[in-house]
């Protein structure tokens, strides 16, 4: 029997099934049967069934009739099942040669590489995933909302759920940070209420800060100037020590952060607002200021609503006349 593909799969189902039925409720059918002709639509389901086996010919009767399909079924998907599993194991072997090769690169004292290497594109997640599949002791990461749709962001926070439970129970130690908007996005909940039981700490903080994964304290991963179409691995130990040590400083500064709502909610919606009254004194544009808080322009604009109603305003005018009389500077997160 000849290699099988999709597109016979396809024919089979659609017009070979069918012929199929036709000869059983007939009881075979003549060899001159306008469906068994050379010129017939039928033709390429008619030969596809007589070459799995399907339908064979009596010259006595010069009829062809149909075999029982449980004595065909192992001749075509037993071999299938064996190839299907022949390629997984080869794949695997593949990927973890390459997985071998990319270790050996990664840790190499080479120069060819350079202190600082460029990641572009589609090869940013799988270097990110290797990156963190051979930390040993510790993971830190800063991952800031800025707005992230939640359609883009739950797949990739599923894949990294994944990935950083399979670090912890290697032994590493994992700590993150979210702006304070993360603990209203549903999926980042869920992402916080799966790793917590496996030993990560996670924090928020209402300041913005950027993008950036540490892995032992050997590789910092950031964002390049090109936005999250391009990423920068730090080899180089001084600079890397110089993003932990930014690290350290807004990690100390933040709020724990768990999957269940908690008394600091207060604090943080407080916090939130005094930064709001930061940006709006400072006089930085709705989709800058928004992006600082980790919100939508949407939601940050009701944020000002709030403020104007707070004050008993109309306009951002009269709101930041208001709030100078009252020597409000943002900086003081219970300021009224």
């Amino acid at each position: 029997m000849r290699a099988l593909g999709p597109e016979d799969r396809e024919l089979f189902e659609t017009s070979g099934a069918p012929l199929f039925e036709a000869v059983l409720a007939a009881d075979g059918l003549p060899d001159e049967d306008p469906r068994l002709g050379v010129d017939s639509p039928e033709r390429a389901a008619f030969e596809l069934l007589v070459d799995l086996g399907l339908m064979v010919h009596d010259k006595t009767t010069h009829r062809w009739y149909g075999v029982d399909p449980a004595t065909v079924q192992s001749a075509v998907v037993t071999p299938l099942t064996t190839s299907g599993s022949r390629l997984l194991a080869e794949s695997s072997e593949w990927a973890n040669a390459f997985t071998s090769l990319a270790q050996a690169w990664r840790r190499s004292p080479g120069t060819a590489k350079g202190p600082i290497t460029e990641v572009r594109g589609e090869a940013i997640n799988p270097f990110l995933a290797s990156v963190v599949a051979d930390a040993e002791f510790e993971l830190i990461t800063a991952q800031p909302q800025a707005g992230r749709a939640v359609t883009m962001l739950e797949p990739a926070m599923k894949v990294a759920a994944e990935r950083d439970i399979a670090a912890m129970e290697r032994g590493v130690r994992m700590r993150t940070l979210y702006q304070h908007a993360a603990r209203r996005n549903t999926i980042t909940r869920k992402y916080v209420g799966e790793v917590t039981p496996h030993g990560a700490e996670v924090r928020t903080l209402d300041e913005f800060f950027n993008r950036l994964i540490v892995v032992d304290r050997r590789i910092a991963v950031i964002p390049s100037h090109e936005g999250l179409s391009a990423a920068l691995a730090i080899r180089d130990t001084s600079l890397v020590a110089y993003l932990v040590d930014m690290f350290e400083r807004s990690w100390e500064r933040a709020r724990p952060f768990t999957s269940r709502e908690t008394s600091l909610m207060k604090d943080i919606a407080a916090e939130q607002r005094a930064m709001t009254i930061r940006m709006l004194i400072e006089g930085h544009a709705d989709p800058a200021s928004a992006k600082r808080l980790g919100v939508s322009p949407r939601t940050y604009a009701g944020y000002v609503a709030d403020l104007k109603t707070e004050y008993d305003a109309q306009t951002r005018f009269q709101l930041g006349y208001e709030m100078g009389r009252r020597g409000l500077d943002g900086r003081n997160a219970h300021e009224v």
